[in-house]
Order: structure tokens, then sequence, then C-alpha cells
């Protein structure tokens, strides 16, 4: 029985590994960059003008 109990642990901790890796490798909705880049042109804009 209690070698049995040893054959467990290796097998939750392989079932435990498939899991994560198929919920670490899932598709992942691709943000893109537009926004933020948008937000860095208005602040070098904001940057370069020059102050009466």
């Amino acid at each position: 029985m209690a070698a049995l109990a040893w054959l467990l642990i290796p097998l939750l901790a392989a079932i435990g590994a498939g899991l994560w890796g198929s919920w670490a490798s899932r598709t992942r909705r691709v943000r893109s960059d537009g926004p933020e880049l948008d937000g860095y042109a208005r602040f070098r804009a904001a940057m370069e003008k020059t102050r009466p």
C-alpha cells in the first residue's frame, strides 16, 4: 500500500505539470501598442514645446 502512495506522488505531479503547461501556453488576446505609442507621442510633443 505504501508503494502505491509513492507512485501517486509523481502521477499527481505530472498531472499538475500538464495542467500548468496547458494554462501557461494558452493563447492570449494580443494587445496592440497603439494607445501607448499615441500617449508617448503626445508626451514628447508636450516636452518639446518651448515656454515663452
